[in-house]
């Protein structure tokens, strides 16, 4: 799988599971129904949030985005469905290749991890998924997102 068909796959589940929040919020908070859609979209959007943040990471790493582009990129995130158009404008911009660390040497620190896991792509998966749990169990220790 090439980074931007990793990168397009997860922005897409991070869109649809914001699009599935919305449903669930608009039952909750307007039509007074239920509040089942939040309760069950809510986490799934959490885990897909950060997995798609920790995504734009290890991508950025691998394709040397800039720093700005890096944060454009995890920044897109937070308002709904802009991670399909952060993902349109990457690409316009030719900010995906072919994965660099699989066959180049790392170069700096954070090139270390990020070609580990792409030499090892089962294990990688295994430590990805792990980032994402424990990044989600610390959101979730900070606090939840305030329900009424």
């Amino acid at each position: 799988m090439t980074p931007q068909a990793l990168f397009r796959r997860v922005a897409i589940a991070e869109a649809i599971t914001w699009a599935l929040l919305l449903v669930g919020m608009f039952l909750k908070y307007v039509t007074d129904t239920t509040e089942v859609g939040v309760r069950i979209a809510g986490p799934i959007h959490g885990v897909v949030f950060v997995a798609y943040c920790v995504t734009t990471v290890v991508v950025a790493i691998d394709q040397r985005w800039t720093a700005r582009r890096t944060a454009i990129g995890v920044l897109s995130s937070i308002p709904p469905f802009f991670t399909l158009l952060f993902d349109l404008l990457a690409e316009r911009a030719g900010a995906f290749g072919p994965w660099r660390l699989t066959v180049d040497e790392p170069a700096r620190a954070a090139d270390r991890p990020v070609a580990w896991m792409l030499r090892n792509p089962l294990l990688g998966l295994v430590a990805a998924l792990v980032v994402v749990a424990v990044l989600t169990g610390l959101a979730l220790l900070v606090g939840p997102p305030a329900s009424s």
